[in-house]
């Protein structure tokens, strides 16, 4: 029975390639959006995701996400290493700064842009890049040094190669390049600068607190939510574990913005367009094999067996359809991977298994209609004219 259901299958191509091209088109329009929501998603929290050896990142009390920065006192520092359970703390300044070039043509010479300035631990260098593609970051420790990522290399300096010694002003103080390093995209596309902390402060407009967050890190023996506790209570700061900031920065941005709505809609289009497309090609397509269903039941075939044959029938176009939807829509991140402005697109197993689910939900529901027709089919019709 199995092999004359898929020879009913593939005996009309046209059909059976139209069935394959809805559940395609709905496979790849789901995920390729779900992706890319999850990949903006992942932006918001790029910053806090770099910091790999903190593993709590301590704010003012009434700061909702990343971006929205309330500065500390410089004396909070102090007080966060004296709480128990605290292995290290360091401060760590984060802000947005206009960056004017100072080199190249004539032309360029006052451009500026603005830029997001990361100040990490003078001494120690936490929260600095991981991966450097140009230069040392032992060079931070000169006087007057950043280190920019390779986007935002190619944001300030299109048409040249990536190399040192550019020269910025920032706050009216000089600023040198002196390397390029890997980064993580932020959220909004824009050039991402590491300095020193004292240099940062020195780089940032005036204000009588600068201190944006201070990292810190449980000692071996304590647990990160016990120490968070601990320093809410002696200090009356807001203590987060690294993950947990970055869950309370993306709730943040799903509540507050039409990003996941925007996408939600977009998603839920992929799913009708598919269920539209492949149910009425699949109804049509055993409308037009009724017969050899009605044969199939005058020879004595149960509607159980018949149930079967379209319910494999509808997985096979199912699973042929998904296939190809996840295999352009890997195509098209791999493709577009080096491309700035879309890149961070982020396809895990859940937005693949998610995907899968529905797509077994559009070939269930574009069955159903067919398999009511073959059960009141009766096996007269094989006579009839």
């Amino acid at each position: 029975m199995n092999w004359i259901a898929l020879k009913m299958l593939t005996g009309d191509r046209s059909k059976y390639l139209g069935i394959v091209f809805g559940v395609a088109f709905a496979s790849l329009l789901m995920a390729h959006q779900v992706s890319i929501f999850c990949g903006i998603m992942r932006r918001t929290t790029s910053q806090i995701r770099d910091v790999e050896e903190a593993s709590i990142w301590v704010m003012d009390p009434h700061l909702q996400y990343s971006e929205e920065i309330q500065p500390l006192a410089d004396t909070d520092l102090y007080r966060i290493r004296g709480v128990e359970g605290v292995d290290w703390a360091v401060p760590f300044f984060k802000g947005l700064v206009r960056a004017r070039k100072t080199d190249g043509s004539r032309a360029e010479r006052g451009d500026y842009r603005q830029v997001m300035l990361l100040g990490i631990d003078d001494a120690t260098l936490i929260g600095a890049p991981r991966t450097m593609v140009l230069g040392e970051l032992a060079d931070l420790k000169r006087p007057d040094t950043v280190v920019i990522d390779e986007a935002g290399f190619k944001y300030l300096w299109p048409d040249e190669p990536f190399s040192t010694g550019k020269l910025l002003e920032m706050n009216d103080r000089r600023a040198v390049v002196v390397g390029v390093c890997k980064a993580s995209a932020p959220f909004q596309t824009m050039p991402i600068m590491y300095t020193r902390y004292s240099q940062a402060i020195q780089y940032a407009p005036t204000e009588r607190r600068l201190l944006s967050f201070v990292l810190a890190r449980h000692k071996p023996d304590a647990s990160p939510a016990a120490v968070c506790d601990r320093i809410e209570e002696k200090t009356g700061l807001q203590a987060v574990s690294k993950d947990g900031f970055g869950w309370k920065t993306m709730r943040y941005y799903l509540k507050n913005t039409g990003i996941p709505v925007n996408f939600g809609i977009t998603v839920a289009l992929g799913f009708i367009v598919g269920v539209a497309i492949a149910g009425q090609t699949f109804y049509l397509f055993t409308i037009e094999n009724l017969k050899q269903f009605g044969a199939l039941k005058a020879m004595g075939v149960t509607n159980v067996s018949i149930v079967g044959m379209v319910l494999l029938q509808a997985f096979v176009v199912g699973l042929i359809g998904y296939g190809i939807g996840m295999g352009f829509a890997a195509a098209f991140f791999v493709a577009t991977k080096n491309v700035t402005a879309l890149s961070g697109f982020f396809l895990p197993w859940q937005v693949m298994a998610g995907t899968g689910l529905a797509v077994l939900l559009i070939v269930l529901m574009s069955s159903l209609v067919s398999i009511r027709r073959v059960l009141v089919l009766e096996p007269a019709i094989v006579f009839r004219g």
